[in-house]
């Protein structure tokens, strides 16, 4: 095997859950192989360098392995390489601050009433963009 589908091998390595979703993203033009533009047929080979924009970070890999089934994420790792800058790491990691605790509201106040709602949907709109 010296080649593998592009959608079957980001799915492969785990960058993305499903290969629909590898595939759609490829399709939406957010995947560029060596610079340039591919389709969901293109075909890696070891050497290749990838630049995908998930979730609104660059990563930047070069293939080192080819698999086409999914694999542990211990195995996974070993695939490629990343050479994804320190500021796009980084950028990541200030996004996930705070992520992951629930709102809090105050004991006895009851569920928020409709405007509650709509002011704390815009503020978060406002702050974190679409993905509040």
């Amino acid at each position: 095997m010296d080649k593998v589908r592009i959608d079957k091998w980001l799915w492969a390595v785990r960058i993305f859950k499903s290969r629909t979703l590898a595939t759609d993203v490829v399709k939406k033009g957010k995947v560029r192989l060596n610079g340039d533009p591919v389709k969901p047929s293109s075909n890696v080979t070891v050497g290749d360098r990838l630049t995908v924009v998930k979730e609104g970070f660059n990563l930047d890999l070069e293939v080192v392995k080819l698999l086409n089934k999914r694999v542990g994420a211990p195995l996974a790792i070993t695939a490629y390489l990343n050479h994804t800058t320190d500021d796009e790491m980084n950028k990541y990691k200030d996004w996930f601050v705070g992520k992951s605790k629930g709102e809090h509201r105050e004991k006895g106040l009851g569920r928020p009433t409709k405007r509650e709602r709509r002011d704390l949907e815009g503020f978060k709109e406002d702050v974190f963009g679409d993905e509040g």
